[in-house]
Formats: C-alpha cells, structure tokens, sequence
C-alpha cells in the first residue's frame, strides 16, 4: 500500500491509482462514488469524479479553487503531507529495488516549498499544485491548462512570489473579538426586553463559526477591515439560553471573510403576578417610608 501512494503521488502512476482504487471501494464505479461523497462533504462545488486517475473524461472535472480546497484537506493528514514533499524513495517490485523521483520540478528548488503534485493529459495540458511556507505564510497554489512544464512552473513561480511580497498574516479572530467586546462594553443597557425579570443580555461569539484565526491579508488593506454586527435590541421573554442575538461579520476591503453567529449565556425568564406584586409593595412601602 505504502509503494502505490509513493508510485501515485510522485510518478503519477495510473496503475497505482487503479490498485487502491480497486482495493478500496473493491470496483472503480464505487470508489468514484466515494470521491464524489467526500468531495460533497468539502463542499467542491465544480468537481465530479468518474475515474480514479483524472485520465480525460468529459464528466470527470475539477476547477483550480476545488483543488485548492481539495490540497488543504489532504495536507492535513500527515502520510499525505509526508509523501508529496519526497523527493526520491525507494520501492520494491517483486523484491526488487527500484527508486522513483517526485516530478514536481519546483520541490527543493524554491524555497519552503513541501508540495504538492503535478498532472498532465491531452485535455488539461500542464498543471501543478504547490503549497509552500515561509516564516507565518502558508500558500497553496493551482496553475491548470500550461503548454509546457517550463510554464507552469513559471507561472508558480510568479504567483508564489507576488502572494509573499504582497500580503502578510493577520490574526482576524482576534480582531473579530476585540471589536466585539469593545461593542458589548458600550451597549450594554441597550436592550429591552418585554415582561423579562432582567434587561441584561451576557453576550458571547460562537466560537465553533470562526473558519479559522489568521489569514493572509493583503498589505494594501489591513487597514480596511471592518466588523459589523447585527443585532436585535428589543425582545420578548423568555428568552432561552444561547439564542441566537445576532451575527457579527468581518470585512476586508469589503469583501466578506466570515459570519459569526452572537448568542446569550443567561436565560431571561418572564416575570409572574408575583414578581409585579413584589414591585408594586416594594415601591409603594418605599414611597411612605421615604415620605
């Protein structure tokens, strides 16, 4: 198993994408099922898979951001991650020795550079995905359609170092947060809340919405960002623990990088006839006390 992903992810094997194929989902009909379930539940919205080389098909078909999506999952599972960035391995053939090269041309030539994989056919020319790191920056990224190896790795080339000269990391979590806290501190008594035993609203960020806590930013617009949160201000009780209050959004530039959703952590109950009786006595005995 571990000679075929090293004969498939360095040399492009065919043969090998065959093997595992049949030896995974036990016919290359159902294996194509389970790429095109798992690429459903990456959300790939422009990817359908018939085969499990990519060999051309008119109904076997990707695009470079599904394939970018596609890479960023995979390099999270370290067998993956660890084979791509191999530049030469040794495997058996019949108990036979026999080492392969990576024929990704940009390994151990660019800097940080740790992947990815190469692809070829008559319908999509030359395409190369790379994923390179340097310092904070971790970029994935897709060229499709060259006429030659010497284009695509050009073209890498040149996106990779406009993306590290041109943009930086920035922690938008923690920008998402401070804004917020700063918001709640100044509207704090702004809620009203009909029949509730208390106007006060403990507000917090579902934090399981943030995709992730810092993103390459270009430099030209990190002073651009903006969170906006929309919010409800007025109420009826009860009101149930961690209802959704309202949703804060964070902007570059006006684009939109993420949604994140605003719940309560106390439970507003609804005053009963007691609670009003307990008022009107209080303040009534208070008034003749007082006078």
């Amino acid at each position: 198993m571990e000679n075929l992903l090293y004969g498939l992810l360095l040399k492009s094997g065919n043969d090998s994408a065959v093997a595992l194929a049949e030896h995974t989902g036990k016919s290359l009909e159902n294996f194509a099922l389970m790429m095109n379930k798992k690429a459903k539940e990456l959300n790939l919205q422009n990817t359908n898979f018939v085969t499990p080389h990519g060999l051309d098909n008119e109904n076997h078909y990707t695009s470079a951001f599904d394939l970018a999506c596609l890479t960023d999952y995979a390099l999270k599972n370290p067998i993956f991650s660890k084979i791509v960035k191999t530049k030469n391995y040794t495997i058996l053939i019949n108990n036979r020795a026999k080492t392969i090269s990576n024929t990704n041309e940009l390994l151990g030539n660019y800097e940080g550079l740790y992947g990815v994989k190469t692809g070829f056919t008559n319908g999509a020319n030359r395409c190369l995905v790379t994923s390179c790191k340097r310092n904070d920056l971790d970029f994935i990224c897709v060229v499709l359609g060259c006429d030659t190896k010497k284009d695509r790795s050009r073209d890498s080339i040149k996106l990779l170092n406009y993306s590290f000269k041109n943009y930086t990391l920035v922690n938008l979590k923690n920008i998402a947060i401070e804004k917020f806290i700063i918001w709640c501190n100044e509207h704090s008594n702004s809620f009203s809340i009909n029949k509730g035993k208390t106007q006060f609203l403990d507000l917090y960020l579902d934090e399981k919405d943030f995709p992730f806590s810092s993103s390459a930013v270009n430099k030209l617009k990190v002073n651009s960002i903006e969170v906006v949160i929309n919010i409800k201000f007025n109420y009826n009780a009860p009101l149930k623990k961690n209802t959704k209050i309202g949703t804060l959004i964070l902007y570059v530039d006006d684009e939109k990088y993420f949604s994140v959703d605003i719940l309560n952590k106390n439970e507003i109950f609804k005053k009963k006839k007691s609670d009003y009786l307990f008022y009107i006595l209080k303040n009534y005995c208070s008034f003749f006390y007082t006078y």
